[in-house]
């Protein structure tokens, strides 16, 4: 939601300020500039890329559109979840969860949780980790490097349409140079014609170094720097299940477990230390008084 105000910002704030000023808004609108510089920049791109880079480039940038969905809420259910996972590891044995991991979309423990649930690369990550613990043919220190080998696999991945979408942004502006070079070239082509309408041509000519600039810096460059910190906080949240699962895997209480993952993730969205303490204490409750607490 946020993306979509702030490109109505940067659209108003620019097409206003300019009628407001006296220009005439269909003087901007040059079909031909907008398919040199997005043509140009769409080739560039599916050259830099491969398809998979390409298909994810498009995915993750529509997504940004749906919001931001590491909110505060989400991050409880997660510590929730983590509380539940690994009090019942303690209690009953690695073994109990084996059911819910390995069909954690139909499982009664995790669909408590529906936010974290719903989120596949987080919950196939929680889930290919605890399948080592369960088999326990991993010791810790081992877990601990596959752990991270993991964390690094999805930084390095996920980087690569931010990567992708940023070289597209820094070339608009090339891009729109291009399109005003070959207005400029139409233009002295054509200087024999009468001044107005040589007018016009200058005019769809500097369109094109402004729609470049615009697009890339108003629009394009935006999007990755939104990927980027959706990025940096999954890699948070991954993170946090590494120091939960660990600190199962060496047999921690499962509160100072939680409260460890806590301290991973970002002030502003996670809960603090008595949130936290009053939501396991209505964990606990519930569980107690459940037939077979």
């Amino acid at each position: 939601m946020l993306v979509i105000i702030g490109f109505l910002i940067v659209s108003l704030s620019v097409f206003g300020g300019f009628a407001i000023g006296g220009g005439h808004l269909y003087a901007l609108f040059q079909p031909t500039e907008f398919i040199i510089i997005g043509g140009a920049a769409l080739g560039s791109f599916v050259v830099s890329n491969n398809i998979k880079v390409i298909k994810a480039t498009f995915r993750e940038a529509f997504s940004t559109f749906k919001g931001f969905p590491y909110t505060k809420k989400y991050h409880i259910e997660l510590l929730s979840l983590f509380f539940e996972l690994t009090n019942k590891i303690r209690k009953d044995g690695a073994l109990s969860i084996e059911g819910d991991v390995e069909n954690y979309k139909d499982s009664e423990l995790f669909s408590k949780y529906k936010l974290v649930q719903k989120d596949h690369k987080v919950m196939e990550f929680l889930c290919d980790n605890l399948r080592l613990i369960i088999t326990g043919r991993v010791d810790v220190a081992h877990l601990e490097v596959m752990i991270s080998t993991d964390i690094e696999t999805y930084e390095n991945e996920a980087e690569l349409p931010i990567l992708a979408i940023s070289k597209v942004a820094d070339a608009m502006p090339a891009f729109g140079i291009v399109a005003a070079v070959m207005g400029v070239v139409h233009t002295m082509e054509s200087i024999g014609i009468p001044p107005q309408e040589l007018g016009a041509l200058i005019a769809r000519a500097l369109v094109g170094t402004f729609l470049g600039v615009l697009i890339g810096y108003g629009f394009t460059a935006p999007i990755a720097s939104v990927l980027e910190i959706r990025r940096q906080t999954t890699i948070k949240i991954l993170q946090s299940i590494e120091v939960v699962l660990l600190a199962s895997a060496n047999n921690f209480a499962p509160t100072i477990a939680v409260e460890m993952a806590r301290k991973v993730l970002y002030a502003d969205t996670r809960p603090n230390s008595k949130e936290l303490e009053d939501i396991l204490r209505e964990i606990k409750s519930s569980k107690a008084s459940e037939p077979n607490g």
